[in-house]
């Protein structure tokens, strides 16, 4: 199986497809797309990927795009180790854990959002408000679903689908000065899951595009 991982080193969605290969175990090639030089704009993209967004897998030649089906996918093809527990009631509860970052956090800070504020008059300070009101909201919700099913990770003792969407997001809430002491749970279960191999691989600014300041 040939995996080409079409993304950017900074966006959270990518940052979640190259946790769950990482866990997986599986190869893949990297495809940078500069987003801050619009590369996922470009006429070539957008027959890959007509919503032109990363991340963009290639798998054999097919193309599969958004981050939770890619790894909803992985865990159909490669079912060990599971990113989702088997009890089906369990592995509702933890894809809407992971939904409160991929559908309710997300979505209403990634770039496109922000160049939008940006272009109705919003100043850094008050893009920065707006981020950081989305992610604290998110991780009220989060840090008690965290307290009533994580363990050693987000949800059980093993990471998964909801560490793979939680650990880029306290990126972002790093990177944008979020105040996260009110998070003692989250915090926790986010930093033991940086400890393992896989995230390690996945972070940021160890990918080939990386722009180190």
């Amino acid at each position: 199986m040939k995996l080409v991982l079409h993304g950017a080193w900074r966006s959270s969605a990518a940052y979640r497809v190259r946790i769950g290969l990482n866990l997986k175990g599986l190869a893949y090639a990297t495809a940078p797309v500069s987003l801050v030089e619009n590369q996922h704009q470009s006429p070539a993209f957008a027959t890959l990927n007509p919503q032109k967004l990363v991340p963009t897998l290639v798998v054999d030649g097919q193309v599969l795009t958004q981050s939770l089906a890619i790894l909803e996918w992985l865990d159909e093809v490669r079912p060990e180790p599971a990113l989702l527990p088997a009890d089906p009631l369990a592995r509702a509860h933890a894809r809407a854990m992971a939904q409160v970052v991929a559908c309710d956090i997300h979505p209403v800070n990634n770039l496109r959002i922000l160049r939008a504020l940006t272009g109705l008059g919003v100043d850094e300070p008050g893009r920065e408000a707006w981020i950081q009101r989305w992610i604290i909201d998110g991780f009220q919700a989060l840090e008690a679903m965290i307290i009533e099913h994580g363990g050693q990770y987000a949800f059980g003792d093993t990471p998964g689908l909801v560490d793979c969407c939680l650990v880029p997001q306290v990126y972002n809430a790093e990177r944008f000065k979020t105040d996260l002491t009110p998070f003692p749970a989250l915090r926790a279960v986010a930093a033991r899951a940086l400890e393992h191999p896989a995230f390690v691989a996945a972070h940021p600014n160890q990918q080939p595009d990386a722009i180190h300041a």
